[in-house]
């Protein structure tokens, strides 16, 4: 069993001769990442002001949809996270020899060694995670069609995320196996969780400590990352490694503001709900939905 699981997820000729390539990989040029946002964000608009012009009160039924779209994404991280573990374990065994004098297989993680190039066993995986990100964009589509607020956050949350993925393998970016392990992890628990509960109310406990783990998980390797370009004479991609911070503080600004505010809001039962970033929840109680927001994109009341 451990030998197939090997073969079908680190040493299978397609994984270990993949290479990343603008003629050859679907979806890898600058183009297609700008217009796939552009898409998402004017097709998100244009669903929600469409619904609320047509005075759509009421969440349109979508049967097993959402249970689908959480049991899709649960299957898919698994499948990546477990792919990318076995595929970094082969990687090591077979490239250490070139780098063991300098790094450490920790270091290797976080800090690839310049001139890396996006081929190989690794990249395959980054390049599956890349593509799901578009398989997660259907969530906000669900979110809309079930008459939950569609805030800026989200929107700016996927487009970022999407736009990181795709930097990862083009600049053949720094640190990227421990993020996409850590965010295949949380989105496991999480979507697993939303699955199990089908359409009842998020537990906070769960969403927010994944959450919160998977920002102090990022944090930590972002420093990690930091400390060896400097420490270990470079780092691959350290110029989109730049990038990829100011996008990570950005959403955490935005996690901060959510939380924050719903803490310090007075009179009001504490719960997450479409506002917060990346792993949401839904409203504890319905009346939730009908309070006024500042947001210009939340549905009128």
């Amino acid at each position: 069993m451990s030998s197939a699981l090997r073969y079908w997820f680190a040493e299978h000729p397609a994984i270990v001769s993949f290479r990343w390539s603008h003629a050859a990989s679907f979806g890898s040029t600058w183009s297609f990442l700008f217009s796939s946002i552009a898409i998402y964000l004017i097709t998100s608009l244009f669903l929600h002001l469409t619904l609320s012009l047509f005075g759509r009160r009421r969440p349109i039924p979508l049967g097993p949809l959402p249970a689908i779209h959480s049991l899709a994404m649960v299957f898919v991280s698994a499948t990546i996270f477990l792919g990318l573990l076995l595929s970094s374990l082969a990687e090591i065994r077979d490239t250490r020899w070139f780098w063991r004098r300098s790094k450490t297989p920790l270091q290797w993680l976080l800090c690839f060694p310049l001139g890396t190039r996006p081929t190989g066993r690794v990249f395959f995986w980054s390049y599956a995670f890349y593509l799901s990100r578009f398989l997660h964009l259907l969530r906000t589509f669900i979110s809309i069609l079930r008459r939950r607020r569609l805030t800026f956050s989200r929107l700016l949350n996927h487009s970022i995320h999407l736009c990181m993925s795709f930097l990862w393998l083009e600049f053949s970016q720094s640190f990227q196996v421990l993020a996409i392990l850590s965010s295949t992890l949380a989105y496991i628990v999480v979507f697993g969780y939303r699955f199990w509960v089908g359409t009842g109310s998020c537990c906070f406990p769960v969403v927010l400590a994944s959450q919160i783990a998977l920002l102090g998980c990022n944090l930590a390797c972002h420093l990690g990352v930091l400390l060896l370009h400097f420490w270990k004479g470079g780092c691959n991609g350290i110029g989109a490694w730049v990038f990829n911070s100011v996008l990570n503080a950005a959403l955490l600004l935005v996690f901060l503001n959510c939380y924050v505010r719903r803490i310090m809001a007075k009179g009001k039962r504490f719960s997450l709900d479409e506002d917060c970033p990346s792993l949401h929840c839904r409203p504890s109680s319905e009346s939730e939905l009908l309070q006024p927001s500042p947001s210009p994109l939340k549905k009128d009341q």
